[in-house]
Formats: structure tokens, sequence, C-alpha cells
């Protein structure tokens, strides 16, 4: 019914930058939260950021001031630009957003974009 694509991900050193994608295509009438979530090797994932309907964001302590969601609805994407990026942002991101479409609310999750933070 719905699909997410990320991209963006890749390996960039200490200090560096990237901006993550994510599209949504699909039976969409209407997109509430949009987050970024990411799992680092042997731990839980975990909610980066958000960002709401109407626009208000939300950040993780350890990625506050460094990081900023943004969203377009016209194009139903979200993206997040990471920057100062360390090696202990290292993870696979995931977008995860709160769809609804004609019929149902659907939690839907993308399939994940790897970021490797390394010199």
């Amino acid at each position: 019914q719905v699909q997410l694509v990320e991209s963006g991900g890749g390996l960039v050193q200490p200090g560096g930058s990237l901006r993550l994608s994510c599209v949504t295509s699909g039976r969409i009438f209407s997109i509430n939260n949009m987050d970024w979530y990411r799992q680092a090797p042997g731990k839980q994932r975990e909610l980066v950021a958000r960002i709401s309907g109407s626009g208000i964001t939300t950040y993780s302590d350890s990625v506050k001031g460094r990081f900023t969601i943004s969203r377009d609805n016209a194009k139903n994407a979200v993206y997040l630009q990471m920057n100062s990026l360390k090696p202990e942002d290292t993870a696979v991101y995931y977008c995860h957003e709160d769809i609804y479409t004609d019929i149902e609310l659907l939690s839907s999750w993308g399939q994940g974009t790897r970021v490797t933070v390394s010199s």
C-alpha cells in the first residue's frame, strides 16, 4: 500500500555531514509524525528526531544541535541533515511514519540506510 525509500547514507569522516532523505509513495491521505530512528550494532533502535504534522521538531539529546529534521509535504518526504558527525553516530538509519490512507492508519518503516562515520 505504501512504500518508504531512504537514501543518502554512506561513509563520512568525523566532523563531516550527510543528508538523509525518505520519500513515501502509495495511497496516502496524509502523514502525521515523521521520524528518524537509528540502530547501531548490538544496540536497540532509538528515536533520533521527529517532526509532527504541524512542524514541531524534537531531538534526542545525543544529536541536538547537530542534526536537523525537515519535511516537504508536497513531496511526501522527510530529511535529516546531519552535521558534525561523530563515530558514535554510526548506525543504520530508518525513517518511520504514521500514514493515513483512505481506510486506515499505518505505522510504516523504510528499509534503512547505513551511515558510517570513520577516519
